[in-house]
């Protein structure tokens, strides 16, 4: 395995300053760049445990808070183990700070995020891949669509909403995607229901995407937090064999 360093980074935004997770190989030589989204529980030790398991297989890796703007991680105190009996109070916390991040706020901290990875030594020059999980699947499709410059792969698993019928839906940036998709979607996810799935593989291929989607038998939204009931073991390695796949075809 390769040994990696992890460290707590401070990247200034046009609206204040957004504490990150960055890791990537020890050896401090310059990696491809993956910029990794949350969830809607934060930036927390499991998606730092994930970020890690990315930077050993050779990549430089910056999880963001995009909840910056109430505070620095934890936003929300969450328990060691999430399970259904704490998710109501914990999404009630949770829930206005979310409605608060609007696509055009998530998109220009976007922007900020690729600068600083552009001039950082440990990410290698060139274009960046993009991963997310949960509410982080769509900042990952609308950075893919509002950045086609500078995301050559773009990644979302149990997605939540990323093709409603809303003229804001974010597969509606289809047509200005330039990068290889890849979506692993969970059947048992109300989040994201089958006409959404039809609907989102529809305008890919309209738009001549690259692009693969797929859906995890079983699997339940959430399906690769380990810290939480919705966990699948199996369905956690298929996204993780999709995902390296993916950055190893593009990088």
């Amino acid at each position: 395995m390769t040994a990696v360093q992890g460290s707590t980074v401070d990247i200034t935004t046009e609206d204040g300053t957004a504490d990150a997770y960055l890791t990537h190989p020890a050896d401090g030589s310059p990696r491809p760049a993956v910029l990794f989204y949350m969830d809607a529980f934060g930036l927390r030790p499991r998606l730092r445990a994930m970020a890690d398991r990315l930077a050993e297989a050779g990549y430089t890796v910056l999880v963001p808070n995009v909840f910056y703007r109430h505070g620095r991680s934890p936003v929300v105190e969450l328990p060691e183990f999430i399970d259904p009996v704490a998710r109501p109070e914990i999404f009630r916390r949770i829930g206005p700070i979310l409605q608060e991040l609007t696509p055009e706020l998530a998109m220009r901290d976007a922007g900020a995020y690729l600068r600083w990875l552009a001039g950082h030594p440990a990410a290698a020059d060139g274009p960046v891949a993009v991963t997310g999980y949960c509410m982080g699947a769509v900042l990952s499709l609308h950075t893919a669509g509002t950045y086609p410059d500078r995301v050559a792969a773009a990644a979302g698993f149990h997605g939540a909403r990323l093709a409603p019928d809303a003229p804001d839906s974010p597969h509606l940036l289809a047509d200005r995607i330039t990068a290889e998709l890849y979506f692993g979607h969970a059947d048992q996810d109300p989040s994201m229901p089958e006409e959404q799935i039809e609907r989102l593989e529809q305008a890919l291929t309209a738009a001549g995407v690259r692009h693969r989607c797929e859906v995890y038998t079983g699997a339940r939204h959430g399906y690769t937090q380990a810290d939480t009931a919705a966990y699948d073991k199996e369905a956690d390695e298929r996204h993780w064999a999709a995902l390296l796949d993916l950055l190893n075809r593009t990088f």
